[in-house]
């Protein structure tokens, strides 16, 4: 039997929506997202958890969920969460990719999409 962490490269995938959209709608790259993505990017570095065995810190484009942005997904688990600052993505690191506890206060509502 295969199991995940065999198959896996990564422990836990990481993307960040940076979508910006022109028109005035609601989007995350309007609500700190890139700074946001920089900011775990570099967290993750400086506390060794980047590369492979580890986790990836990755772009996206539109995640379809706008109405909780600034939002980020972390796979393998597929959980979504809605951020304000720095602590944050700090607490989502610690607990989550370290620990592998999820942020429940963090958690973005299931039922928000666009």
């Amino acid at each position: 039997m295969v199991t995940m962490s065999e198959t896996s490269y990564y422990k836990h995938h990481v993307f960040f929506c940076l979508n910006e959209r022109s028109n005035g709608e609601a989007c995350c790259a309007h609500q700190g997202a890139q700074q946001a993505f920089d900011h775990c990017k570099a967290s993750v570095k400086a506390a060794g958890l980047a590369g492979p065995g580890g986790a990836r810190i990755n772009k996206a484009g539109c995640l379809d969920r706008c109405a909780a942005g600034p939002v980020l997904v972390v796979y393998p688990e597929a959980v979504w969460y809605t951020f304000v600052d720095q602590a944050d993505i700090d607490e989502i690191v610690e607990t989550h990719l370290k620990k592998g506890q999820i942020v429940e206060r963090l958690r973005t509502p299931a039922h928000l999409g666009r």
